[in-house]
């Protein structure tokens, strides 16, 4: 496919089809100890599709994809696609609170999850959200008018049908309905809405059509990527950065794919060493702990050539430049991406020089334009001057899934969407990525929005009033810090406080530290001065 781009015929549900053809028998995929050659998954592809088909899943349903990493994830992902239906990720660490506003604002008509994986039980957060029915597994939820049915991977329950049970029946499906169907995708349709959080304190569905393949086709060519490679896959499938850089990076390439179903750097790099993987990627908190478990148990990493790791901000730095030594002889890069522009939008090159690859974001990469303009005026900004990071071009989202007027402050009057990212240009033409204007906070590569996790403690009767901000950790990155104001009279302690979002929300989102206050600083227009809150956190939790 890299020498084959056809932009008005290729689907993201054809590369399975194109990688048996091109690659055959070699293994093309590894998830706990099961082995799939390219054309296997092929196979497991187009049996997944015709499930999916019979089940009654029509061209633009929305699939929601609630699973940990797997060989399922792949071939749902690949199956929903052919099929012209659309991807709807969900992110595994969400809880009820989260479940239930994806899944009703995204219309999904099928919700595919587990039972249970290890302690987390999905399917009783499922029976919390979503009134199942007690017989047969049709569902009929006036709160979730698209909704008609929840699957499981795992054995069969009342009110949901088995992921197996649905593979049983794909026979009623011909190869030829298969294919009719397949042909009448267009590329430029709806592929994918992956959420992301917003400033609005509830996530955005950014939508995707299937022209991110030539994204990814690019990327590979920057990096030099063969069917020698192996891609260690520990990154989440439901965010961008994994979905792009291994579930489709390998089809497109005819690498390997090492997926495990969570991430634990001991075992990842335990399974560097025994499967020859060549490429791995990663946020901040990954490489640091990859570090610090290869310094405490060194294994054979001589099979590493690359990777992206995320650089710009200081505080990513001395990590990356400790990943040099620690995760020797990988040559890493660096790039720019967001879920509504997809990945490598800047990037740098394989035969960059340290300080390049370490301490910036790369040049624009194909397909994207970049600017630094000044957050007042919108002018364009030289170099060294901090702004906003803007960008367009040919791979940004198409909308935000039903909020038109989230889509349109998204860009500015002239068609730059505005990341809200704070950026310089460099005196070389790269970018450097510093940080986020929005109050937007990251722990441990997961965007955390303050604005959903402060809706959530005010709810609470004892809490009067209430603000989140972001404090640096050596660990995640970042954390939460709830500053909370009690109504007179309240006791409350601060596992209290904590255990009050626990099981509502992502345990990323989670406050780590509580401060009780008797009264919030506040600017004359009545605002609270979260500047004020974000320097007293430093000081309370990271003294100099």
């Amino acid at each position: 496919m890299l020498n084959s781009w056809r932009e008005e015929t290729e689907t993201i549900g054809s590369l399975p089809a194109y990688a048996a053809r091109r690659f055959g028998n070699a293994e093309g995929l590894l998830f706990q100890g099961k082995r799939y050659s390219f054309s296997e998954i092929d196979a497991e592809v187009d049996l997944a599709a015709r499930a999916l088909m019979a089940a009654g899943v029509a061209a633009g349903d929305h699939v929601a994809l609630w699973l940990n990493n797997s060989d399922d994830w792949v071939f749902i992902l690949y199956a929903v696609t052919k099929i012209g239906a659309v991807l709807v990720p969900i992110n595994t660490r969400f809880r009820t609170h989260d479940l239930e506003y994806v899944l009703r604002q995204s219309d999904s008509a099928m919700l595919i999850t587990h039972d249970t994986s290890g302690p987390i039980d999905y399917l009783a957060m499922v029976r919390e959200v979503v009134a199942l029915p007690d017989t047969g597994n049709t569902v009929s939820e006036p709160a979730f008018p698209e909704l008609r049915k929840v699957v499981i991977r795992g054995d069969s329950a009342s009110g949901i049908a088995s992921w197996e049970s649905l593979k049983a029946g794909a026979s009623a499906v011909s190869a030829e309905a298969l294919a009719a169907r397949s042909a009448a995708v267009d590329p430029k349709d709806t592929a994918l809405i992956m959420y992301t959080s917003g400033t609005t304190g509830f996530p955005k569905g950014a939508m995707h059509s299937h022209i991110g393949i030539r994204n990814v086709e690019e990327r590979a060519y920057r990096m030099a990527m063969t069917p020698s490679d192996a891609i260690m896959g520990y990154l989440p499938l439901f965010h961008m950065f994994g979905f792009s850089e291994a579930a489709m990076m390998s089809l497109v390439t005819g690498a390997r794919q090492i997926i495990t179903e969570t991430y634990d750097p001991a075992e990842c790099l335990d399974l560097i060493g025994t499967e020859r993987a060549t490429i791995i990627h990663g946020f901040e908190a990954h490489i640091k702990t990859l570090c610090e478990e290869q310094e405490r148990h060194p294994r054979d990493l001589s099979c590493l050539r690359t990777g992206v790791f995320a650089a710009g901000p200081k505080s990513a730095t001395p990590v990356l430049y400790r990943a040099d030594k620690a995760l020797a002889p990988v040559k890493s890069v660096s790039g720019f991406g967001m879920t509504e522009i997809w990945i490598g939008a800047s990037f740098t090159a394989l035969d960059d020089n340290d300080e390049r690859r370490y301490e910036s974001s790369g040049y624009p990469g194909l397909g994207y334009e970049m600017r630094v303009a000044d957050l007042q005026s919108g002018a364009p900004l030289g170099i060294g001057e901090e702004g906003e990071l803007q960008l367009r071009g040919r791979y940004l989202m198409q909308e935000y899934y039903k909020k038109p007027e989230d889509t349109a402050a998204a860009y500015t009057d002239d068609g730059w969407f505005k990341t809200g990212d704070a950026a310089i240009w460099r005196d070389d033409g790269y970018i450097r990525f510093l940080g986020r204007y929005k109050d937007m906070l990251k722990v441990g590569g997961e965007n955390v929005d303050p604005m959903e996790v402060e809706g959530l403690l005010l709810a609470h009767p004892d809490i009067c009033q209430t603000a989140v901000v972001g404090c640096a950790d050596e660990t995640f990155g970042e954390i939460a810090v709830a500053y909370v104001q009690l109504e007179p009279g309240a006791q409350m302690s601060a596992e209290t406080v904590i255990a009050h979002c626990r099981g509502k929300v992502a345990s990323f989102k989670l406050p780590k530290q509580v401060v009780f206050l008797e009264d919030f600083p506040m600017t004359a227009s009545g605002k609270i001065r979260k500047v004020d809150l974000r320097t007293d956190a430093a000081d309370r939790f990271n003294p100099s």
